[in-house]
């Protein structure tokens, strides 16, 4: 039974995965490029973020903290330093692991509100300072025009059919990593965590260390995410760093299905198309789209995909169960 039952795991996970790299391939083709381009950049956020509520229990309030802190990173490299792509990047993404390990070093030692008010204070600290140093960061009005910078051997990034496919391949490698984590040791750590902490300690686990490297780890690629996103917005503000992006990426993940990696990522598309269409047809889309939060959330209580996986997962227990009952 738990052969069939890791054998059906597995099969759903291709699936999932064949169906977010379809969806993935079709979005340029149905959707205006920029749209597409911020669905894989949230998306990978998205599963960013599910690496630390979903397998490990804690909820962050700041991870807008590295979405928008690796943003202006970023920018500023690109824009000041003129730096190319890879080493804009990649340092980016090292800033936004530097600020996890010192916020998580922190943060880790509280849980629940506790550790979700620390991030949170964390979060708005950045967004001040930020804020303040205007010389640098543009203050209220951010880093603008932000020119897309070089790929390799003078090939820039200005088509953003191409810029597309490199964020698409970024976030199938954040993803993937992602899955690495959480099917490791390390992972099923991380998820005895998440159940029960003061048990996992009881069995000689240092779950403070495994959870600021999940910490950590999440951080990193939702500095990825920020990276990408100011690369292809050529701008970023304040706004990436305020709270109601963390809250956003909170409501993709939940609609999504927490725990689940794939969620997220359906989660993200679902709640950035909708978005995008209400700000055509209605002068209030938040309102809207609260309400239609509220009824997703309702009818799916373990998320979009987590409720198609529990189903499936449920049926095949029933197929086996019933012939020798």
């Amino acid at each position: 039974m738990i052969a069939r039952a890791a054998a059906l795991d597995r099969r759903i996970a291709l699936a999932l995965a064949l169906g977010a790299l379809a969806l993935g391939l079709l979005l340029p083709h149905v959707l205006y490029v920029g749209l597409a381009t911020d669905i894989v950049i949230w998306a990978l956020f998205a599963a960013a973020f599910d690496l630390l509520l979903g397998y490990t229990g804690l909820l962050s309030f700041g991870h807008a903290m590295f979405f928008g802190g690796a943003s202006y990173v970023a920018g500023l490299l690109i824009l000041r330093a003129h730096w190319s792509f890879f080493p804009a990047v990649a340092a980016a993404v090292l800033a936004a692991t530097a600020i996890a390990a010192l916020v998580g070093a922190i943060a880790i030692r509280r849980q629940g509100i506790y550790f979700a008010m620390i991030t949170l204070a964390f979060g708005q600290m950045l967004y001040f300072l930020a804020n303040q140093f205007g010389d640098w960061t543009g203050g209220q009005d951010g880093l603008q025009n932000v020119q897309r910078p070089t790929l390799i051997a003078g090939i820039r990034l200005d088509n953003d059919t191409l810029l597309y496919y490199i964020a698409l391949a970024a976030a199938v490698l954040g993803v993937a990593s992602v899955l690495r984590v959480v099917n490791s040791p390390f992972g099923r750590v991380l998820s005895a965590i998440r159940e029960n902490e003061p048990r996992a300690t009881s069995l000689g686990y240092r779950t403070s260390a495994y959870k600021l490297v999940a910490f950590v780890l999440s951080g990193a690629l939702a500095g990825l995410a920020g990276a990408l996103f100011v690369i292809a917005h050529r701008f970023t503000s304040l706004d990436t760093l305020d709270w109601h992006t963390s809250g956003e990426v909170v409501i993709m993940t939940v609609l999504g299905g927490i725990g689940t990696v794939f969620g997220p990522l359906f989660g993200a598309p679902f709640y950035l198309i909708i978005n995008d269409r209400l700000s055509t047809l209605t002068t209030s889309p938040g309102l809207v789209l609260g309400i239609i939060f509220i009824i997703v959330v309702s009818v799916f209580r373990r998320g979009m995909i987590g409720e198609l996986v529990y189903a499936l997962r449920r049926r095949r227990h029933v197929e086996h169960v019933a012939p020798g009952a």
